[in-house]
C-alpha cells in the first residue's frame, strides 16, 4: 500500500456516517446565528481559517479571531473553536468569554470529554490522532496531521451541506471570492 493509500485508509473512518451525522445541527446552528468567528491554534486554526474562507463565499458574516476586524461576539452569535487535543488554555480563556457574552461556542475536537468541548453547547467529534496522542501514533502522518486534514475534509462536507441549506449557487459563491489575489 502506497503512503497516499494508507493517509486515505486513516482518514476514512473519520468520515463515517456517525461523525457525518453530526453536520445537520451544525447547519442549523450556523445558519439561525447572527455572526460566527472562528479559532484555533496551530495548523488547527490555519484549517479554521479556511472554514472562515468558505463560509464568507457562502455569505456567511464570518471573521477569524485576532484580526483587527473582529466585533465582539454576543447574543446570537456563535464562536467555532478547534481543540483537537481536548484543551488549549487560550481556547478555553475565549470560550468563557464568548459564553459570558452570550454567544453560542460550538467545539471541534478529537477529545470530546476534554475542557473545551466540556464547555461548548455543541461538541462535534473528529475521531483522529492529534499531537497530543501522537506518542501512542496510530497514523503514518506525524504530530496532528490526520486531526488537521480531517478538520478539512470535514468542513468541505459541512460547506456543500450549508450551501444546500441556505440555497446558495455556486456562482454566488464564486462572485464572493477576492478579487485581490
Amino acid at each position: 500500500m502506497s503512503r497516499a493509500q494508507q493517509i486515505l485508509s486513516e482518514l476514512r473512518p473519520g468520515l463515517s456516517e456517525a461523525v457525518l451525522g453530526q453536520i445537520p445541527a451544525l447547519v442549523e446552528a450556523l445558519a439561525q446565528s447572527r455572526r460566527i468567528v472562528c479559532h484555533g491554534v496551530g495548523r488547527e486554526g490555519l484549517m479554521m481559517k479556511a472554514l472562515a474562507m468558505r463560509l464568507f463565499h457562502l455569505g456567511c458574516d464570518v471573521h477569524v479571531v485576532g484580526d483587527m476586524t473582529t466585533p465582539p461576539v454576543g447574543s446570537g452569535d456563535v464562536l467555532l473553536l478547534s481543540a483537537g487535543p481536548g484543551t488549549f488554555s487560550t481556547v478555553a480563556a475565549l470560550a468563557g468569554v464568548a459564553r459570558s457574552a452570550g454567544a453560542r461556542v460550538i467545539c471541534f475536537t478529537a477529545e470530546p470529554d476534554g475542557a473545551v468541548p466540556s464547555k461548548a453547547d455543541l461538541s462535534i467529534h473528529l475521531p483522529a490522532q492529534t499531537m497530543a496522542s501522537d506518542a501512542q501514533a496510530t497514523s503514518i502522518l506525524p504530530m496532528g496531521s490526520l486531526y488537521e486534514a480531517l478538520m478539512f475534509l470535514f468542513f468541505e462536507v459541512l460547506v456543500l451541506d450549508l450551501r444546500d441549506h441556505l440555497g446558495v449557487a455556486p456562482s454566488e459563491m464564486r462572485a464572493n471570492h477576492t478579487n485581490l489575489e
